[in-house]
């Protein structure tokens, strides 16, 4: 995994379980427990996707059990209370899917699951035929870089691009995915700038500036 930015692609898992519209609930119970999935893309045709059930769309099932639910209770949860009576994958999934192509960088992935409180995005081409799935541990796959390769990939497109005459005195330090810029620059102005661009790096965890030099306007 080298290069930035990643995409949905370079992470996504290409071998994704997933069932009909038709599925009965049993068998949905039983495939989430066999594969050790809380969640699965329902899929028509040739292989669209048209929703995701997971183990929540499936609990009301056994919440609603209890004949003692109040009236005013089922009401106020009438989608879950519908639920509870659903027998099939069709009844049971959340529709529309929440979905990510697979050209997604991983930061827009990582945004649509926080807005949309989701924990997998079902990967789709331009006619919404599934592709792949990627989780939110799949989106922490970068931090796993070595600190060699964060360290080359900065020298190269962060240090060598804005200190073109300085990179030789510009020492470049990453521990634990901590990235550390030390020595003296013309223009410091351009800190914060080298700061910005190092933690747009994938794999970065937090940048420690600790670079020297003169003000542009004080450059004569």
């Amino acid at each position: 995994m080298t290069g930035t930015p990643h995409i949905v692609s370079d992470v996504m898992t290409q071998t994704v379980v997933a069932v009909g519209r038709d599925a009965p609930f049993k068998e949905i119970v039983r495939t989430l427990e066999q594969w050790k999935v809380s969640a699965m893309p329902v899929l028509e045709g040739e292989g669209r996707v048209v929703g995701v059930v997971s183990e929540a769309d499936l609990l009301p099932k056994e919440e609603f059990r209890d004949e003692e639910q109040s009236l005013s209770r089922q009401r106020e949860r009438l989608a879950d209370a519908a639920k509870a009576g659903a027998t099939r994958a069709a009844e049971l999934m959340s529709t529309p899917a929440v979905t990510v192509h697979a050209d997604a960088t991983l930061a827009q992935a990582a945004r649509i699951m926080a807005v949309r409180h989701v924990k997998r995005l079902p990967v789709v081409d331009a006619v919404g035929m599934l592709q792949g799935i990627v989780s939110r541990a799949d989106l922490l796959k970068v931090f796993l870089r070595p600190d060699a390769e964060i360290e080359e990939e900065v020298r190269r497109t962060v240090v060598s691009y804005l200190f073109p005459g300085f990179s030789h005195a510009i020492h470049v330090n990453v521990d634990e995915g901590v990235v550390t810029l030390r020595g003296h620059v013309r223009d410091t102005s351009l800190v914060s700038v080298a700061v910005r661009l190092v933690h747009a790096v994938e794999g970065v965890v937090d940048v420690v500036p600790q670079l020297t030099g003169e003000s542009a306007e004080a450059t004569p």
